[in-house]
């Protein structure tokens, strides 16, 4: 392999991603930055190294988060076995390449009644002046809270995607993989209000400065909320609303695989951080409803 050829290299490998595999487009920026950052660090000669080189790699992301030096392994494992299976590489020094291994945090989320708080002042907002702006906002936390929309597939709904009594949208996730969201009667009420409001050739549910709402102004828009609410804003966010979605579907009943169609995870893996739901609702069922359970008396 001729030296200096890792950026040819290295696009070839993301296009593979995203022509193969599908990677959503944050996925493969990552990627890229992470390989050109390698390439970097090796003097334009990832392509070329040799398991001593990839060692010596793997020193510079030692103090990152966990989670950053577990993606950068990842993306460096992926590339080089990309090579070996293209014939590009006759060996493949990657494949025991350590990485921290990135810890799971449980994810953050709200109690009901936090939720409720939220409700409720977006009520007596609509009840005291159901302008246009806060219209949209009711729209936007029902279908965070309402469906668990990821924030940017949130903003970038089109224009007619929840017809009015139909019950679900069809949304574009990660990917470019299309899934069934549905929309309860409260959401949907919420839309049409917003939605009346809303060009009719406008290309965008949310549209805002000839494209659409952006990410961070939703961000900022849930903060500010929280904030009237009485919640501390660092406590919510689009992406906590969207935990505490699947977590109250969970405690009412809701299986693990439903969630992840829900969700639009593509590995159930990631549906399982919220195993320790489940599995508190259980031991309540348990103490409630077993016979020798804390809330019932032994059968006679």
């Amino acid at each position: 392999m001729t030296p200096g050829s890792d950026a040819g290299l290295i696009a070839l490998f993301l296009d593979m991603l995203a022509a193969e595999r599908g990677a959503a487009r944050n996925t493969l920026l990552a990627y890229g930055r992470d390989l050109e950052q390698a390439s970097g660090w090796l003097g334009g000669g990832l392509a070329d190294a040799d398991a001593q080189a990839l060692t010596r790699l793997s020193g510079h992301w030692a103090g990152l988060a966990r989670s950053s030096g577990a993606r950068k392994a990842s993306a460096v494992r992926q590339f080089f076995a990309f090579l070996a299976a293209e014939g590009l590489r006759a060996d493949n020094p990657a494949r025991d390449l350590a990485s921290a291994q990135a810890a799971r945090p449980l994810p953050k989320s709200l109690d009901p009644a936090d939720v409720g708080r939220l409700f409720a002042v977006l009520d007596a907002r609509l009840h005291a002046d159901p302008d246009p702006r806060t219209l949209r906002l009711a729209a936007l936390v029902e279908l965070l809270y309402g469906s668990g929309l990821r924030a940017t597939e949130l903003v970038s709904l089109p224009r007619h995607a929840v017809r009015p009594g139909r019950g679900f949208l069809v949304v574009l996730g990660k990917g470019d993989k299309e899934r069934l969201v549905p929309i309860g009667s409260r959401a949907d009420a919420a839309v049409a209000a917003h939605a009346a409001h809303v060009p009719a050739d406008s290309r965008y549910l949310f549209p805002s400065r000839g494209g659409h709402l952006h990410r961070l102004r939703l961000y900022q828009l849930v903060k500010e909320l929280a904030a009237d609410a009485g919640i501390p804003p660092e406590r919510v966010s689009p992406h906590v609303l969207r935990h505490a979605f699947a977590t109250h579907l969970l405690e009412g009943g809701a299986d693990l695989r439903t969630l992840q169609t829900l969700l639009g995870h593509a590995d159930i893996a990631t549906t399982q951080i919220y195993t320790h739901v489940a599995a508190r609702a259980l031991v309540e069922l348990v103490n409630a409803r077993h016979p020798l359970g804390n809330g019932a008396r032994p059968v006679a």
